[in-house]
């Protein structure tokens, strides 16, 4: 059996996720008390267990809720969890749209009760296997998202690998594992033909990959990962997520995770590939 926890902030997406999951074909138990956790790891030895996904959607992650998690984790081969995040500004107009109030609201206000939250989870964001913020993204985005997080197609896969761009002027994302900066690199934005197109053109992918400072900079990340993705896979990462940046998150970023991901797919890893803000002026 397969599990998945899946928890963080209020207002983040929790009952968007619990549908996806759904949608995929999980057995979803939401709002689960805590002290039936563990009988999660029973229900997949029992003879008669139907399920061999299961996603459990919670509310809080406290010290007990970890405590049961890592029972889960001794006793299942397949476990991890998921933490939603957003932030601040986005969750106060969330809140503010669907006129519901916050958990942790009594006698406090809305930007308080999002704070302290923030705070009593923070153990739980940092044990967490995937992290996915939901900021800049509607339900459905975070449905495709959490599709493409766990395709059941690729459970074979020891580490799920995810190539991302983004912008910059438009905010360093915070659910990313490594971030490499590619303003270094010669800018199409100031050329006229190609400022319209994108990294994932080819004269835009030619202007910035065929240089002798591009070169030695991919030939330096293959270098790297061919070190760091067997250490990460070895040491039971689930989820990895790795984002290129340039200023607007259209050229230079874009052209470099494509190559970077079709050179992680010639050694055998099978990435996900994803550009942030690739649409955005």
């Amino acid at each position: 059996m397969k599990v998945t926890v899946v928890t963080g902030l209020s207002g983040a997406g929790r009952s968007v996720a619990a549908g996806a999951f759904e949608d995929q074909g999980w057995f979803v138990i939401d709002n689960l008390p805590v002290t039936l956790v563990s009988k999660i790891a029973e229900l997949a030895s029992s003879a008669t267990a139907n399920y061999d996904r299961v996603a459990l959607v919670m509310a809080g992650y406290d010290a007990e809720m970890a405590e049961q998690v890592e029972h889960l984790r001794s006793e299942l081969d397949e476990v991890s969890v998921l933490f939603l995040e957003a932030s601040t500004k986005v969750l106060i107009r969330r809140y503010e749209s669907t006129k519901r109030r916050h958990p942790l609201s009594d006698g406090t206000s809305l930007t308080d009760a999002i704070e302290a939250e923030r705070d009593r989870l923070m153990a739980a964001r940092a044990s967490a296997d995937l992290v996915i913020d939901t900021s800049d993204l509607n339900p459905h985005q975070l449905r495709e998202r959490l599709a493409a997080q766990f395709d059941t197609d690729s459970d074979a896969e020891a580490m799920r690998i995810t190539v991302t761009s983004f912008g910059f002027k438009h905010g360093i994302p915070l659910d990313v594992d490594l971030v490499l900066d590619c303003r270094f690199l010669p800018n199409p934005h100031w050329e006229d033909e190609l400022r319209p197109l994108s990294g994932k053109d080819g004269p835009v992918q030619d202007y910035v990959l065929d240089r002798a400072v591009t070169e030695r900079f991919l030939g330096h990340l293959d270098a790297m990962f061919t070190d760091l993705l067997p250490a990460y896979a070895n040491e039971g990462k689930s989820y990895l997520t790795i984002a290129f940046g340039c200023t607007g998150g259209r050229h230079r970023s874009v052209a470099v995770a494509e190559r970077v991901a079709e050179t992680l797919k010639d050694e055998g890893w099978l990435p996900r590939v994803s550009h942030r803000d690739i649409d955005r002026r």
